[in-house]
């Protein structure tokens, strides 16, 4: 035991975990949570009420849950899957008839979709209907938006990988309302469809934004999210 303790005060144990162990004091509690990942989430102190199931339901801690899933399957997905035509419609086919457990896995990435833009958007109701939004914790609100915009965004891009009748001609009449927003419309159409109809540039475009750069953008925001979720003072 003597020897335990002169390990954790010496140096080398105190290069990697900072704390010291084992905890005696308030001082040592805190700093194992201000210095540990795993309960980054969390502040020092938190209200007993902000922990109850019925005060948050568990939202967002259910919605990041959902883009946990919707990450693995979807890098599981790309191992099936070539942003070319057509083979993205045969690839699709190849997963539900072919591919073992190809259908269960497609379905649970597209449930979890489903399930992660109604409890992103129930997780903000809830924290309007609260007031949570204001002072101090106004910029996380905005954060908030942001990351229910790239919900929309990533379920949106990722309609179109299919490629069958359905993606096709969805993407067909999102595209066709963007083109209609004042001065910029029809600039962001060409941008986001890679000319003016849909073709081999818009697949790979929406494969690029679906699989790379939003779930990178979803990444970022959701850590910064929870740190300041930390910085104001817990859940609200």
């Amino acid at each position: 035991m003597k020897l335990l303790i002169k390990i954790m005060d010496s140096q080398f144990w105190r290069s990697i975990f900072r704390t010291r162990l084992p905890i005696k004091t308030n001082l040592d509690r805190s700093l194992i949570i201000f210095n540990s990942l795993a309960m980054h989430i969390h502040p020092v102190k938190v209200r007993e009420r902000a922990i109850k199931f019925s005060y948050t339901f568990y939202l967002g801690m259910i919605s990041f849950s959902l883009f946990v899933v919707l990450v693995v399957t979807g890098v599981l997905l790309m191992l099936y899957y070539q942003p070319a035509i057509p083979n993205a419609y045969h690839n699709m086919k190849d997963l539900q008839y072919v591919v073992s457990n190809g259908i269960f896995l497609r379905n649970m990435h597209r449930w979890a979709a489903h399930l992660m833009v109604i409890t992103v958007f129930l997780h903000m109701l809830r924290v309007f209907y609260k007031g949570a939004y204001q002072l101090p914790r106004e910029f996380n609100w905005v954060i908030g938006v942001f990351l229910f915009l790239l919900t929309l965004l990533l379920s949106y891009t990722g309609y179109l990988l299919p490629y069958d009748q359905l993606s096709y001609w969805a993407v067909t009449v999102g595209a066709n309302i963007v083109k209609y927003v004042p001065v910029v419309g029809k600039s962001i159409r060409f941008l986001l469809l890679g000319g003016n109809e849909i073709g081999e540039y818009t697949l790979v475009r929406f494969y690029v934004l679906h699989c790379v750069i939003l779930p990178l953008l979803m990444t970022s925001l959701i850590a910064l999210h929870f740190w300041r979720i930390r910085k104001d003072g817990g859940l609200y």
